[in-house]
């Protein structure tokens, strides 16, 4: 019998530059997640210091920093693996990355392979794309501009992926095509489909939050309405996929 799948989006709202305050961030987020059945949550591109490239090279992870112990801690401790993003240095190379931080205690990293506008400034493509392993299931991780290539989702289903993890920061301008998007992948491929924005506006630019999941089928599981903080989860069971969000009490921030 198929093994049932509980995925989560976190929609955060992070603080420029301050990643011990995005952390305490996540972990919040975290346990609303496994409050509620998750097994794997992802966060945003950039989640733990906000979509900020000025800051790249001053705040830019190692894969053994000391800065993730926390988010280590919490994904064992709650029995779920999670996939953050941050910046990250390679050798001299700066890239974008996804931890991916196992509820069993591993640890790997995927890397942006396609740098979006601007990015290219101040990162490199990645070469780095482990599968996500959870549950007896695999997924694959995209960030961002990765799942504008049509050749991303398809060579994850490909290679045994039936969920695609899809970390992001959407504008409201660009929100309506790239989830469309999404949902035809879901619907071609025949994946469930995890999609994870920034709550409210990060390095000058607004977000259109509507983090959600989608079915194999492409049929909305559940949905934030808009932006703000919060999680989307939707768990797979006999009868078919049931969904539940929770949203945070914010306040927008001026400007």
């Amino acid at each position: 019998m198929r093994r049932a799948r509980a995925l989560a989006a976190a929609q955060t709202i992070p603080s420029r530059g301050d990643v011990s305050a995005n952390v305490a961030h996540h972990e919040r987020l975290v346990r609303l997640a496994a409050a509620e059945g998750a097994r794997v949550l992802v966060f945003p591109e950039l989640s733990l210091t906000g979509y900020e490239l000025d800051l790249v090279p001053e705040l830019a992870f190692t894969e053994s920093d000391p800065r993730l112990a926390p988010l280590r801690r919490c994904a064992s401790a709650h029995g779920v693996t999670l996939v953050v993003g941050a910046p990250v240095r390679l050798g001299s190379s700066l890239h974008i990355g996804a931890f991916v931080l196992s509820a069993g205690g591993s640890q790997r990293l995927y890397t942006k392979r396609h740098p979006g506008e601007g990015e290219e400034k101040v990162i490199q493509p990645g070469d780095r794309s482990p599968m996500v392993r959870f549950d007896g299931h695999a997924g694959a991780v995209a960030i961002c501009a990765d799942a504008n290539h049509a050749t991303h989702p398809e060579e994850a289903a490909q290679g045994g992926g039936r969920t695609y993890l899809v970390s992001s920061f959407i504008t409201p301008a660009e929100l309506d095509r790239k989830t469309a998007r999404l949902r035809e992948y879901a619907m071609r491929h025949g994946m469930a489909v995890v999609f994870s924005n920034y709550g409210d506006a990060s390095g000058e630019l607004d977000s259109g939050g509507r983090s959600a999941v989608w079915s194999e089928r492409g049929e909305v599981v559940a949905q934030l309405d808009g932006t703000g903080p919060g999680v989307v989860v939707a768990i797979e069971t006999d009868d078919g996929w049931r969904g539940h969000v929770v949203e945070l009490p914010w306040r927008r921030r001026p400007g």
